[in-house]
């Protein structure tokens, strides 16, 4: 998982990871993350799976989008798709969490022909598009000039991390402190990364998320909720919503994890996903 190409597309460059052959997964990150939030996930499926995880440009990518780039979900979802056509990979099964779980409810909901099979884990959905405690600090970062720097040399305190509204509220179990300083190193050294998560930061709005809840009903493809029961930002009530919104979707719990299932339980969020292939085989 060491190789990362890039590719040119519209909006600007984007980084991905592919690795492994065969049916291919894709992964989507949410906000300050990248790729490697799914590092355990896809080392084990791999084997099997082709794993494709882009860097997108949510704040800890490394390679700065075009100044003009439409970054609103509609925008980022589009991202996606370009991806696709570019890797030569049709139609997906993807994975979401977090931001990128939202971005993965509007592909399947405004682009099923390249979804072969929907898994969220906890994610943004309907009205907590974003969750306003988890956002608020970037939020205000966002708005302040010179704030997104002041908040990227902040976080090299690991202190910070340990905050509910940090990455303590997103793990129940201690992260990597290379990975995570990796993620807050594109807005401390580049403007053009701040520039991105800014304006992806002004496009999050809970109307998009409502829209493709309401497409979603009409979803006719096999759909798995990897909930984590104990997630403080993405409560069960929005995994139990959304498996009674998507037709015959089913519900896996991900025990003694928070939002970053990928993190804390990667081989249990592993196994359901094999699970689920392997019953919704065609």
């Amino acid at each position: 998982m060491t190789d990362q190409p890039e590719v040119r597309l519209a909006a600007g460059p984007l980084r991905y990871r592919d690795a492994g052959s065969g049916e291919p997964i894709l992964f989507l990150h949410g906000i300050l993350a990248d790729g490697l939030l799914w590092r355990k996930v896809t080392a084990l499926l791999m084997t099997d799976f082709r794993c494709i995880s882009p860097d997108l440009p949510l704040g800890s990518h490394r390679s700065p989008m075009d100044p003009a780039a439409d970054l609103t979900p509609p925008g980022l979802v589009r991202l996606v798709i370009e991806l696709l056509d570019a890797i030569g990979a049709d139609e997906v099964t993807v994975v979401g969490n977090d931001t990128g779980g939202a971005l993965a409810q509007l592909l399947a909901a405004h682009h099923p022909e390249r979804v072969r099979r929907l898994v969220l884990t906890p994610c943004d959905a309907y009205e907590n598009f974003p969750p306003r405690a988890l956002f608020l600090p970037l939020r205000i970062a966002a708005a302040v000039p010179g704030g997104l720097l002041l908040l990227g040399w902040a976080m090299r305190m690991r202190l910070l991390w340990r905050l509910p509204i940090s990455f303590a509220g997103l793990a129940k179990h201690p992260l990597d402190p290379a990975i995570v300083d990796g993620w807050m190193e594109g807005i401390r050294r580049d403007r053009g990364v701040r520039h991105d998560l800014r304006e992806v930061i002004r496009g999050l709005s809970p109307s998009h998320t409502m829209a493709a809840a309401e497409r979603l009903r009409r979803f006719d493809k096999p759909a798995l909720i990897a909930w984590a029961p104990e997630a403080p930002h993405f409560t069960l009530a929005y995994g139990q919503r959304l498996l009674e919104d998507i037709p015959g979707a089913r519900l896996d719990l991900i025990a003694d994890s928070y939002t970053f299932v990928s993190e804390d339980q990667p081989e249990r969020l592993v196994a359901s996903i094999r699970d689920f292939i392997r019953d919704t085989g065609e």
